[in-house]
């Protein structure tokens, strides 16, 4: 029996996380405590988002990346809205185009100056009201410009167009309860979304109706999520009937059963995954610990890589573009977890001779 047939052999074996020194961490910010499953973190190339604790209404801040180090209470946050600020995400087409969720049931997308805040922004350059309740999720299309997606506590899905501010397609009757987590295709013709009454479904919102439907994905009640791989495979994060957590591959095509499921261990937070079409990995966040998985086309399909830990919880977790990556480092993916007080960057590096 040959050694190669018990390692199998990968690329990212030996992949790595390692946390920035203290002094490129972004510290004493007051991280947003609203209980609500999000990132509440957004970056890009040139600016990291946090959504921050506020009095009277809803903020965020917007830091260049290279601010680090402490940041003084009286920096400028972005602060339009009335209630708390649920979800944040930015425009993949431009690097200064910022969208904001809130409990206030209206979806703001901003312009952030050049160099960052000076003052206080509290003029958005569009509003779109539509939902009746709060708005958990806003997603930008992948690959149209202009186009943005947000789902709220209503159970109502829209699609925005943002240069006239009008509803495209109103997607209100495909969803009973509460929806968890919303993931475009790859080339934005569908999405997928994981839902309170357990099901994960993919839907087409130019004819709104549901493509496919796998029900009781996951057994727990507790929250799912469901993200589209490059494939246009199905990659969910749930729990058992055991309140265990699970992780799952699914093939569009036959929901029947699930093309790999694994159970990872009995904690009880939500896991957020990560995924990057480039490498096939994906990056599962949990309260602690990152792991990452390489995803194959051969059986068992999902491949577990390895764990990096860290002593203290994490709040939230913003994940970077690949364009914003140090490839000359070797660095496949950069995460940014938040703490009570601080963002810290994670940096994840394929050893290389």
């Amino acid at each position: 029996m040959s050694f190669r047939k018990v390692v199998r052999q990968s690329k990212f074996r030996h992949v790595f996380g390692q946390p920035v020194k203290t002094e490129q961490c972004y510290d004493d910010i007051r991280v947003s405590r609203v209980t609500w499953d999000s990132t509440f973190c957004a970056v890009n190339p040139a600016f990291v988002a946090i959504i921050v604790e506020a009095s009277g209404g809803g903020a965020f801040l917007v830091l260049p990346l290279q601010k680090t180090g402490r940041i003084d209470k009286s920096y400028p946050t972005v602060c339009g809205h009335t209630g708390p600020v649920l979800d944040i995400d930015w425009c993949p087409h431009n690097d200064h185009v910022i969208a904001s969720g809130s409990e206030d049931c209206t979806v703001m997308v901003w312009q952030i100056p050049e160099n960052g805040l000076s003052q206080p922004l509290t003029e958005p350059v569009v509003v779109l009201e539509g939902h009746s309740k709060r708005v958990g999720i806003v997603t930008w299309h992948p690959t149209a410009r202009n186009v943005l997606l947000s789902a709220g506590c209503d159970n109502v899905v829209l699609i925005w167009n943002v240069g006239t501010a009008e509803e495209l397609y109103r997607l209100d009757a495909l969803h009973p309860d509460l929806i968890y987590s919303v993931s475009w295709s790859r080339d934005g013709a569908r999405f997928c979304t994981a839902c309170k009454d357990k099901s994960v479904r993919v839907i087409d919102p130019r004819r709104g109706t549901v493509v496919a439907e796998k029900e009781r994905a996951h057994e727990g009640a507790r929250p799912m999520r469901a993200i589209f791989l490059a494939d246009g495979k199905i990659f969910t994060t749930g729990f058992s009937r055991m309140s265990e957590r699970q992780l799952a591959l699914w093939d569009p095509e036959n929901l029947e059963e699930p093309m790999g499921l694994q159970e990872l261990d009995s904690s009880n937070g939500a896991l957020l995954p990560f995924y990057d079409p480039d490498t096939s990995v994906v990056y599962v966040c949990g309260k602690v610990g990152i792991r990452y998985f390489e995803i194959t086309e051969e059986p068992p399909y999902i491949h577990f890589l390895n764990t990096f830990t860290s002593k203290e919880p994490q709040r939230g977790m913003g994940w970077m573009p690949k364009r914003g990556l140090d490839v000359n480092k070797c660095e496949i993916a950069r995460f940014y977890k938040l703490h009570e007080r601080k963002c810290e960057p994670i940096i994840m590096t394929v050893p290389r001779k």
